[in-house]
């Protein structure tokens, strides 16, 4: 006569279950998380049935429970690995984990920025925050800015909505003032910063400051009718027509490149520094020298001159 061990049953049933429940998955779109938050707590109905029909069917007058104790510690498992996939999904661990898994690489485009420059408005004041730029001087009379970034992204989801969540312009006398923002990003250990490539366009006859975050700048003033003042970058690439009324001073650099013989060099010391580490000033100048590049605070200066 076949003895009836509470826990035989469950075990088989559990399997079943969770068979049909991860084959049916893959036609109703469920992922794996899914599934194991949402059917665990049939095992303990289907233990607690089990049960029930042991003492139900016993044709003993004080039936005895028998466990299969091998096969409960096998459905306690499965139980034990929903009841904590559920936890987690509740406190919302589980739903950045999965947003996580789900994530990719992708690149969109900026949200288009401009702002119109009257005659009132006499100098520009860019401030960056460490990502790579090109400053280009143009005709036209307004500030502007376009680019791409590149960040981990779902369901191929924009990070930025409008331009103003990557810079705020905010004039104040003579002066518009252009702070550059960093992409949004949570404190977590999920989520990691992305990357910005933009190019912000000045009009060529205003006069512009730009305060760098060691990051890397390209300049290309083109017919520039103005100075320039550039600080506090990493390096920084100069594109000159020769053809152009342009001078291009870098104090105090540390690595200075371009063809032999644009550059005048000369080289001081830093009386401050405990390595006393030699720092160079260089100077290039085109045409008449008229418009003026001031470089400081940059550890590498490179000059691309063109016809």
């Amino acid at each position: 006569m076949r003895t009836w061990r509470v826990g035989t049953f469950s075990m088989g049933a559990s399997l079943v279950f969770l068979g049909l429940f991860l084959f049916f998955s893959r036609f109703l779109g469920l992922n794996l998380i899914q599934v194991m938050t949402s059917w665990w707590p049939l095992l303990l109905v289907v233990l607690g049935i089990e049960i029930l029909l042991y003492l139900v069917l016993s044709r003993q007058e004080k039936p005895l429970l028998k466990y299969d104790f091998l096969s409960i510690f096998f459905v306690g498992l499965i139980g034990t690995v929903g009841i904590a996939f559920a936890v987690l999904s509740s406190t919302g661990i589980m739903g950045k984990v999965e947003e996580v898994m789900a994530r990719e690489e992708r690149s969109f485009e900026l949200p288009a920025f401009s702002n119109p420059i009257d005659d009132s408005i006499k100098r520009v004041v860019v401030r960056t925050v460490g990502y790579d730029m090109t400053i280009e001087a143009t005709e036209e009379k307004e500030v502007s800015m376009f680019g791409t970034y590149r960040v981990q992204t779902t369901n191929k989801k924009k990070l930025l909505k409008s331009a103003n969540d990557m810079v705020a312009a905010t004039k104040k006398g003579d002066t518009l003032y252009l702070n550059v923002k960093t992409l949004p990003n949570e404190i977590s250990p999920f989520d990691s910063n992305g990357t910005v490539a933009a190019t912000i366009l000045i009009p060529n006859h205003v006069l512009l400051e730009v305060i760098g975050n060691n990051s890397s700048l390209t300049l290309k003033p083109r017919s520039l009718e103005n100075d320039w003042n550039i600080e506090s970058v990493s390096s920084i690439v100069v594109d000159v027509a020769k053809s152009s009324n342009l001078k291009v001073g870098a104090v105090g650099v540390e690595e200075v490149s371009g063809k032999d013989g644009d550059w005048k060099m000369s080289v001081q010391e830093n009386a401050d520094d405990v390595e006393n580490q030699v720092q160079k000033n260089a100077v290039y100048q085109a045409g008449e020298g008229k418009y003026h590049i001031n470089i400081a605070n940059a550890y590498h200066v490179s000059l691309n001159t063109n016809q």
